[in-house]
């Protein structure tokens, strides 16, 4: 085990003892992961904060339960995607509307004229343009690409069958395809 993963252990074992230093020092090597993925679901800064503290919270609480199997991250962020959909489904069940959509104006689609387009760039482009997709593609497309699960895994945490999450996923690329090149749409 690497030094990073002993430490994290040491960490792990005084916050089960409730050494606050120690939850402060795994808070602050998980925090921005963990807010920038539940910011990817729920789409609304304030909400992904609400989200990746009632998280924060409940693995420390339930820290009893982690059995190492996984690293502690892959854990904690298992937690942080049930709290986000969760969260995602009571407010679009309330049907509401964050001020963030309601503000956000979408950028023109031209693509840099430029041959060169820097990755970083290109990178940024997608996950802008992910945002514009439809709520349940947006969802299943970071859970798939971003966040890494796959198809069973996602079905468990969409609560839906394993051919339509691979039709969800299949149309979900094809929409953020078009958005990304209108030319050949």
């Amino acid at each position: 085990m690497s030094q990073v993963g002993e430490h994290t252990e040491t960490l792990l074992q005084l916050c089960l003892k409730g050494d606050q230093r120690a939850q402060m020092e795994i808070y602050k090597r998980y925090y921005k992961a963990m807010y920038n993925t539940a910011l990817r679901i729920v789409k609304d800064s304030a909400e992904a904060e609400d989200v990746m503290q009632e998280s924060f919270l409940n693995a420390f609480t339930k820290l009893h339960t982690f059995k190492g199997n996984v690293a502690f991250g892959a854990w904690l962020k298992r937690i942080v995607i049930n709290k986000s959909l969760v969260s995602y489904r009571t407010r679009k069940k309330k049907n509401e509307v964050s001020l963030n959509e309601t503000l956000y104006k979408v950028r023109d689609n031209d693509v840099s004229e430029a041959v060169d387009v820097d990755t970083e760039q290109l990178a940024q482009q997608v996950l802008t343009t992910m945002k514009s997709l439809k709520d349940n593609y947006r969802i299943s497309l970071t859970l798939h690409l971003i966040e890494g699960y796959d198809y069973e895994e996602i079905c468990g945490l969409m609560d839906i069958s394993y051919a339509n999450c691979r039709t969800m996923i299949s149309r979900a690329k094809e929409s953020l395809r078009k958005k990304l090149d209108p030319v050949r749409s």
